[in-house]
């Protein structure tokens, strides 16, 4: 389905102006008539049918607002897209269609507040101009905030993840006509999007794992590597809603999280981890200062040891420099030996 732009259609206001006109004469010739003649009768009646049926071209009056765009249909055939701000005249037997006008999702300008509105409440006596109003398709950047979903990573540990996807139309007739309702069908798209994207990455670094396809292990991860995630999830959303008309312009992660039931114990795993890192940094840096001034002692000969009392150094310093409280020092005042 390709997309038809019409223009030269801005000529409501001729036409508004031209119906008052005709039905301020048509009233005049009634009057007037029934006192002039025979003819006079003619005139009248042609005047008075004018008045019954005369209204009809209002029914084809549009207005649109930017970033607005209307898609008309005669008796079932496409005619083409309104786009452009202005007041329209078009054929008063087209109808405006918009399959997704009364889908409401969880995102910007279009989220239902579970109230019935006055548009709601008036649905039945809806006037053409009204009901066309109602199915205009909106061009603007909107924003998806899809639910959370609880999705298994590639280790198999339970994650919940929310994305929120900046989304617009660009193809009304593709809309419209390629698909059934294409909010729904986005919103299908991005929770499939974010579940194959996930299953590929583990929730923080792991090893031994492939996250780009390579057959290389890599250090990707969801939480450290949040702007490729949400990339590859942009670039799987965009080639699935294509045929839809709609161009996605940025997927973001707005919400990671182990899953409640695994939560804690995964806070236990980090913070063992954060201590064992700790630990091996306080052990490295205490050989180095060992080393360090074992070194100093040999070069300046301040003292000679023989390899026990090294080793009983060694031992000493180790567990003043690697222990969690402060040393005690004993202070011996006899010899060396």
């Amino acid at each position: 389905m390709e997309e038809i732009i019409l223009k030269g259609k801005k000529q409501g206001m001729l036409v508004l102006i031209l119906t008052i006109l005709l039905y301020i004469a048509a009233t005049v010739g009634c009057v007037a008539g029934a006192a002039i003649g025979d003819w006079g009768v003619a005139v009248s009646i042609v005047c008075v049918i004018y008045l019954c049926f005369g209204w009809i071209p209002l029914m084809g009056l549009r207005v649109l607002k930017p970033q607005e765009a209307l898609v008309l249909t005669l008796f079932g055939k496409y005619k083409g897209t309104l786009k452009e701000a202005g007041f329209y005249a078009v054929n008063p037997f087209c109808g405006a269609v918009n399959p997704a006008w009364k889908t409401r999702l969880n995102q910007s300008g279009d989220v239902d507040s579970g109230r019935p509105s006055m548009a709601a409440a008036l649905a039945g006596s809806r006037s053409p101009q009204q009901d066309a109003a109602s199915k205009r398709i909106s061009l603007k950047i909107m924003t998806l905030n899809n639910s959370r979903q609880k999705i298994n990573d590639c280790l198999g540990n339970p994650v919940e993840i929310g994305i929120a996807v900046m989304w617009r139309v660009v193809d009304t007739a593709k809309a419209v006509f390629n698909v059934d309702n294409y909010k729904e069908y986005l919103s299908l798209q991005c929770d499939s999007a974010l579940r194959n994207i996930v299953r590929v990455y583990p929730y923080d670094v792991a090893q031994n794992v492939d996250t780009t396809g390579d057959g290389i292990a890599d250090e990707g991860s969801l939480r450290g590597s949040s702007e490729v995630v949400a990339r590859r999830i942009r670039d799987e959303i965009q080639s699935k809603v294509s045929e839809a008309g709609l161009e996605i312009i940025e997927a973001r992660i707005t919400y990671l999280a182990y899953a409640p039931e695994i939560a804690a114990v995964m806070l236990q795993r980090q913070q063992a981890s954060a201590i064992i890192d700790a630990r091996k940094m306080i052990v490295d840096g205490a050989v180095g200062m060992v080393e360090m001034a074992l070194e100093r002692l040999s070069e300046n000969k301040t003292v000679e040891l023989d390899e026990e009392r090294k080793a009983a150094m060694v031992s000493n310093l180790l567990v003043v420099l690697c222990g969690n409280h402060d040393a005690q020092p004993v202070v011996n005042s006899g010899s060396l030996y």
